[in-house]
């Protein structure tokens, strides 16, 4: 990976690779610098330098490498200047679209080649042996070849993008931009697998949105602006799922839109509101859903009616024939009658659902499955004057269908009325967001309704009637499918009837063995035996011999009866009573089981908590401890490596190491060393002067003697090329002399035929700049209408980016304000800890002045030391007398001085040592001349306390670090 010192270099070795043909070097170059860490602030080559990346990740279809790089981009400049990451996201837009243009142009252009040539006699053997191996013609191979590859990476453009932006609130035009542009791309080369994928990222994005609402950055669907563009990146996906054919997509659509106004609680506008209902009237009809049809045509009636104030009477008239006939094309009849629960229970939630989406309700508790049916909407129909507006043939249609009875006649009434039914429609003058509104489509839905009403008046009149003269009462379609009309009729209970074909008659009534006369024949059939043989034996007059037994038994039954029924009331009511206090008795038994069961978790909670804080705690110490120990055995091992080196033995047997002493020594050591090599590499350098200034004499001389000798070799080969070239100069030019005499009595005929030539080359530059010019011409004409289109655009999107930025300003003013609090709360709370601080310093640097003062005063007892076994090595440490009082000694003198014997120190030297206070001496860190107080005494000021969690202090150095410098070798 390439290290630059500036960005700008990369830039300049981009261009050198491209300009050598290695782009794939150059791309890795540049993704090598956006992707490293060191250049995470933004500057302005930056922006240049993700130009030339996109560039060449267009040039090379190096989608992942152009995701990657976007994606280091947007975490560079989010929050500095994240109009670069728009602009840099255009360009990236812009390329990959301008080169998947170019391939299909170039397809196109080679298959019109293709068809103007003569394939039979242009075509080479491998092509033919190709086109019939895999059965495909040229266009398919070419659009395999040029125009898939550069569609493949368009479309993985808009998914990187889309991906990139969909969590940034400062770029929400944008991402509502690229998503209109997938949208157009799929469109326009027909592509529903892609759109259903870009649909679902759309959808998946939202929801993603929604459920991780303390993002940063994220968009808030409050705005209006925000919620506008989401709006209308939903309508643009919905009108491309109609004009695509996908109306499962569209319905979907529909859903997302309904669940967006759900989640803002607020209903758009009105005009979006229209395409809304407009593209579901479409759904609706494909589906066979006549119903949810009708309802949604009503509701755009509704609005065009309210809030388009230019709608025309011809064309208020025929939207309320649309609804009318939309109204009257939903079947007679329910057909959940004969459904399963499972399937009623679907019934009514599909019903919610739809009830929620056509009326726009954005409260979920709205109650649809009741209002939602054919005779409330055409009672709604007439009540709200829709009928009224609708044209006279639709009126007089309603009316003979609804209302009126012609059994007979009734097919030959509807007729001519659907015919001029089918004549009517159009587009929509005053309501351009509307579809073009055909009356045609309803014409089968009320052939149908026709037939049902004309065999229900039927049924009313005649109980049986031939199929002839049925078939002539229905003149829209042959007995077979009346006949399969009217199964679906009798088995949602519309009408009942039977067909006879062997008879050729139908059967009016109700014919089954469940039906109403007949269910309880055998009953009426046993009251009529009983009536007869109440007539043929009537009962005796006198009292029976129980009656004059029991004169009171009547009074008896019936009080022994009311207090059974008493009996049984009383003890239904304990039955209760006892049920209800068991129930109660569970109730409060299971709030006592969960109570404790709270209280039990809670506990555990508290716990769990405890002991994995204790295990934090205890694990932190351990790691501390082992660190230390660690850290002290590699600094013993690297010091007994260099004693071993020195062949010096510096440990003393049965010494305990610790890790300030292994530091102390080695500190100690690597100064001696580093000492010593000061030395070598003085003495090396004084040598090698020496030695570079002998070299350095003895060639001059040499170095003199070749240069003459050069000099005169060079002048004599000077010499000998200059005479050649003058001789191979004059053959040269007797030679031309005579090519010049042989060619001469050429040059009449040369000078005719370069005429010839020129004329002929003249007229067809003429020709030729003709036909340039008109071409320049034409493009120049085309190219003005491409700059008025953009200069328009470009208006547009100042206008918008103005917009933007207002926006922007306010946005950043709220931040700046909220970060002034910020910084006030933080300037409140630091105050106060420096406070606190302070107060600890005051507190630490008494501490000091105390300890100083007990130093001095233990120093000052060691001024007249008694005489102990070790002194005489204290002596020797303190190095040769010096010649005057308070003189430093270097070390090295005092180690010369050790190596030439003993001396006896002197009460100067002594003082110089204390006085100076200068690094201490080897022999006194390690001496056993010192008591273990001032020894105490002498580290007492070099404890501080140590990391957070531990409670034992750390020993700081006394040269101000706690890790030993390695050594300079």
């Amino acid at each position: 990976m390439a290290n630059f010192a500036k960005p700008e270099n990369a830039l300049k070795r981009a261009d050198e690779l491209i300009n050598v043909g290695q782009k794939q070097d150059a791309l890795q170059a540049l993704h090598d610098l956006i992707t490293s860490k060191r250049y995470r602030a933004w500057q302005k080559p930056l922006e240049k330098i993700m130009f030339k990346y996109l560039d060449l990740c267009v040039d090379l279809k190096r989608g992942r490498f152009a995701k990657d790089g976007l994606i280091q981009y947007r975490i560079v400049c989010q929050q500095v200047n994240v109009s670069s990451l728009e602009e840099v996201i255009k360009h990236f837009l812009h390329l990959s679209t301008e080169k998947a243009e170019q391939a299909r142009s170039q397809a196109d252009a080679l298959e019109e080649a293709l068809d103007v040539d003569d394939l039979e006699a242009d075509r080479k053997p491998e092509d033919l042996q190709l086109s019939i191996v895999c059965g495909e013609k040229g266009k398919d191979r070419s659009d395999r070849e040029l125009v898939t590859p550069w569609f493949k990476f368009l479309w993985e453009t808009y998914r990187t993008v889309l991906e990139i932006l969909r969590n940034n609130s400062k770029l929400e035009a944008l991402y509502a931009m690229t998503a209109h542009k997938a949208f157009q791309f799929c469109k326009q080369y027909k592509r529903p697998t892609e759109f259903r994928r870009l649909c679902e990222i759309i959808r998946n994005h939202l929801a993603n949105l929604n459920k991780y609402r303390d993002q940063r950055d994220r968009p808030d669907l409050s705005a209006p602006e925000s919620l506008q563009l989401y709006l209308d990146t939903r309508f643009d996906q919905l009108k491309v799922a109609t004009e695509l054919g996908l109306w499962q997509e569209a319905f979907r659509s529909v859903e997302d839109i309904y669940g967006l106004m759900c989640m803002v609680k607020k209903t758009p506008k009105s005009s979006l509101l229209m395409i809304y209902y407009s593209k579901l009237t479409e759904i609706f009809w494909i589906s066979s859903s006549h119903l949810y049809h009708a309802y949604a045509w009503f509701k755009l009636f509704s609005l065009q009616k309210n809030f388009n104030k230019n709608l025309s009477q011809k064309d208020l008239q025929l939207i309320a024939s649309s609804v009318v006939l939309a109204a009257l094309s939903v079947p007679p009849f329910d057909r959940s009658q004969s459904a399963s629960h499972m399937e009623l229970e679907n019934e009514k939630e599909r019903n919610l659902r739809m009830a929620n989406l056509i009326g726009f309700n954005l409260e979920p508790k709205f109650e649809g499955r009741d209002m939602l049916s054919r005779s409330a909407l055409l009672s709604e129909l007439v009540s709200r004057g829709v009928l009224s507006c609708a044209s006279q043939e639709v009126k007089d249609l309603f009316h003979v269908l609804e209302h009126e009875f012609h059994p007979l006649d009734l097919g030959s009434k509807i007729q001519p009325l659907l015919e001029k039914i089918s004549k009517s429609g159009g587009k929509l003058s005053s309501a351009p967001s509307l579809p073009e509104v055909q009356l045609s489509q309803y014409v089968p839905s009320l052939e149908k309704l026709a037939t049902l009403r004309l065999l229900q008046q039927v049924s009313k009149i005649y109980q049986t009637i031939r199929i002839e003269s049925l078939s002539q009462l229905v003149p829209f379609f042959e007995f077979s499918v009346v006949e399969k009309i009217s199964v679906d009729a009798v088995k949602n209970s519309f009408v009942a009837m039977k067909v006879d074909h062997m008879k050729g008659v139908v059967i009016f009534g109700n014919l089954g063995i469940e039906s109403d006369g007949l269910k309880d024949h055998l009953a009426v059939f046993a009251e009529c035996l009983s009536k007869v043989r109440a007539m043929l034996y009537p009962v005796p007059s006198k009292a029976s011999k129980l009656g004059g037994i029991v004169p009171n038994l009547a009074d008896t039954v019936e009080k022994e009866h009311k207090r059974l029924l008493a009996r049984k009331s009383i003890i239904e009511k304990r039955k209760e009573d006892q049920e209800r206090q068991q129930l109660e008795m569970e109730r409060e038994e299971e709030q006592k089981r969960l109570k404790l069961q709270r209280l039990t978790e809670e506990a555990e909670q508290k716990r769990l908590a405890a002991e994995l804080q204790e295990r934090r705690k205890q694990r932190i110490l351990r790691e501390i401890e082992e660190k230390e120990l660690e850290e002290a055995q590699a600094l013993l091992e690297d010091t007994e490596k260099r004693m071993k080196k020195g062949k010096k033995k510096t440990l003393l047997d049965g010494e305990k190491v610790t890790k300030q002493t292994v530091m102390e020594r080695a500190l100690t050591e690597q100064l001696k060393e580093r000492q010593e090599m000061e030395k070598k590499l003085q003495k090396l350098a004084k040598t090698m002067d020496y030695l570079e200034r002998a070299k350095r004499e003895e060639a001059a001389p040499l170095i003199e003697a070749a240069y003459q000798r050069r000099l005169v070799e060079e002048r004599e080969f000077y010499e000998r090329e200059q005479q050649r070239e003058v001789e191979l100069s004059r053959e040269r030019h007797e030679s031309d002399l005579k090519e010049k005499n042989r060619l001469s009595r050429m040059l009449e005929f040369k000078e005719t035929f370069q005429g010839e030539v020129i004329s002929r080359r003249q007229a067809e530059f003429d020709r030729i700049r003709t036909e340039r010019e008109e071409r320049i011409s034409q493009i120049i004409r085309a190219r003005k209408q491409e700059r008025d289109i953009k200069r328009k655009q470009m208006y547009y999107l100042t206008s918008e980016e103005e917009r933007i930025r207002k926006l922007q300003e306010e946005e950043e003013a709220r931040k700046l304000e909220e970060a002034e609090k910020r910084k006030k709360q933080e300037a409140e709370h630091k105050a106060k800890m420096d406070e606190i601080a302070e107060k600890q310093r005051q507190r630490e640097r008494e501490l000091e002045e105390k300890e100083k003062k007990r130093r001095e005063e233990v120093l000052k007892g060691t001024d007249a030391p008694p005489a102990r076994p070790a002194e005489p090595a204290v002596a020797t440490a303190a190095g040769p007398p010096a010649s005057g009082a308070g003189k430093y000694v270097p070390r090295f003198k005092r180690q010369t001085a050790e190596a030439s014997g003993p001396a006896a120190p002197t009460p100067a030297a002594e003082a110089d040592r204390w006085a100076n206070r200068g690094p201490p001496p080897a022999d006194d860190h390690w001496g056993s001349n010192r008591g273990p107080s001032q020894k105490s005494d002498r580290w007492t000021d070099r404890w501080v306390p140590g990391p957070r969690g531990s409670d034992r202090p750390k020993r700081r150095s006394p040269f101000g670090s706690s890790k030993p410098r390695p050594a300079q070798r």
